[in-house]
């Protein structure tokens, strides 16, 4: 109740700068005197800025993550070879037991991961830096999206808006570790509240101009009432510095991947199988439709939960659950954000009819990409075939249905600073066996390695798209 209170005061102050700043007093009209007034206005727009630092500060910490980064850019002689790099993100702290949201990017392939947060010591000095353990909850790549938690008890945070009422022009503050600088606050505006930057996917962000450098990546982007808009995740630039162009993922998206990845450590994908298009003036004279702009279905796949819903190509979608749908992004960001077991009601109109369908959300179709978002670098690495590895067991097979054994180990990923050292192995094949002796586990897998000697052969089966096959090589 504090914290509403104490924004409609910062939120009201701010505004009320800004009025005044633009409206002359009824002397200064008069006689063109220069009015008083303007100081006091700066000063209270100046108080209300300060006290919004020192409310939301101690929510917002710098994240220190460890990785290996390969060496050699190219050389071929040292392909393989890494050295251990440091970098620097933020992030923000959403519940007081230590639960922090960040980017994906900024923790992906992490080795370690340490959380700089803003305390202040027994004896009463300034809030500073202390350095803290933290471990990696779960991540989503697709959205950017990754928590990672601290041991803690009533931590200091930020709650998040409701960013479907982001309104272009409104005041927005970024706050982050820019270039390692911990504790830093820029202001600007909201320059465009649903930015696409690829037409091939559901993402949309929040553009602002207030400023963002490497190293804001994960930090909030406030409103003026200190809750979290968005959560910045990268910038457009020429020069690698700012230049008025940034991008934040809205705080709705990135509150439901937040609460999916706390729950189950991933994020589950649904689909509803439709291929919508935005309809144009061109389209919609040639089909003869009574619009020229809106969403239609070029196709409806067989089998699929949209078919159940007896939904039919041609149709012209209105609304999803009462939001309108105006390009083929609405209806794809709207299944984007549901989770199977969801259900869609459409408004749809086929011919003059208009009528409502429900459809179920299933859960999209299985990605082998999703088992790196399972896996830690330093455990799941298999140097000698270059792989990032792991025993398979629930967590595998929910991605990875219809495996011929139960038993075996999946490959996660290929990373680019090993790729020299693997025969052929690709993300979501399932290592049965190595020479005839039959691997049941990531150790049995070790263990087999481990008295091989560079030159030595083997010969991996491994299941793949449902096939057996032999991955064959010369150890390196």
């Amino acid at each position: 109740m504090w914290l509403r209170y104490k924004g409609d005061m910062i939120r009201t102050a701010i505004v009320g700068a800004i009025v005044l700043l633009l409206a002359p007093g009824p002397d200064a009209a008069q006689t063109g005197a220069k009015s008083p007034q303007p100081s006091k206005v700066l000063a209270d727009y100046s108080a209300a800025m300060e006290n919004l630092a020192q409310s939301a500060s101690p929510a917002v910490v710098q994240i220190l993550v460890q990785t290996l980064a390969p060496l050699g850019n190219g050389d071929s002689q040292r392909a393989g070879f890494v050295s251990e790099r440091e970098a620097t993100g933020s992030g923000v702290i959403v519940d007081p037991d230590g639960y922090i949201v960040t980017n994906a990017h900024v923790v992906r392939n992490a080795r370690r991961i340490e959380v700089k947060i803003l305390r202040s010591d027994e004896k009463g000095q300034e809030p500073h830096g202390h350095l803290v353990p933290a471990k990696l909850i779960g991540l989503d790549r697709q959205v950017d999206i990754a928590v990672v938690k601290i041991e803690g008890k009533n931590l200091p945070t930020l709650s998040f808006v409701d960013s479907d009422n982001l309104r272009q022009g409104q005041l927005v503050l970024a706050l982050g570790s820019p270039l390692g600088l911990q504790n830093s606050l820029t202001h600007g505006v909201v320059s465009a509240t649903v930015r696409q930057l690829d037409p091939e996917s559901p993402m949309v962000y929040i553009q602002t101009d207030a400023p963002i450098n490497p190293g804001n990546s994960g930090g909030p982007l406030l409103d003026i009432e200190g809750r979290v808009a968005g959560i910045n995740t990268m910038i457009f630039s020429q020069s690698g510095g700012n230049e008025g162009l940034g991008f934040a993922i809205p705080a709705n998206l990135a509150k439901d991947v937040y609460q999916r990845l706390r729950k189950d450590g991933r994020v589950r994908r649904g689909a509803i199988g439709v291929i919508p298009e935005t309809i144009t003036p061109t389209l919609g004279a040639a089909l003869g439709l009574d619009r020229d702009s809106g969403v239609i279905l070029s196709d409806v796949a067989p089998h699929s939960a949209a078919e159940a819903a007896e939904l039919e190509p041609g149709d012209v979608v209105l609304t999803i659950d009462g939001k309108p749908m105006r390009e083929a992004r609405d209806l794809l960001l709207a299944v984007f954000q549901r989770a199977p077991g969801d259900q869609l009601t459409m408004e749809i109109q086929r011919g003059q009819e208009r009528m409502s369908k429900t459809v179920a959300v299933l859960e999209r179709k299985h990605e082998p990409s999703q088992l790196e978002d399972l896996v830690n670098y330093d455990s799941a690495l298999v140097r000698q075939l270059g792989i990032l590895a792991m025993t398979v067991d629930e967590k595998v097979t929910a991605i990875l249905p219809d495996l011929r054994r139960l038993s075996g180990v999946a490959v996660a990923a290929v990373p680019a600073e090993y790729a020299g050292l693997n025969p052929g192995l690709l993300a979501g094949d399932v290592i049965y066996s190595l020479n005839n002796q039959r691997i049941a586990s990531l150790d049995e897998l070790r263990d087999a390695l481990k008295d091989k000697k560079s030159g030595d052969a083997i010969a991996l089966l491994v299941e793949r798209y449902g096939q057996l096959i032999y991955v064959t090589a010369a150890l390196e």
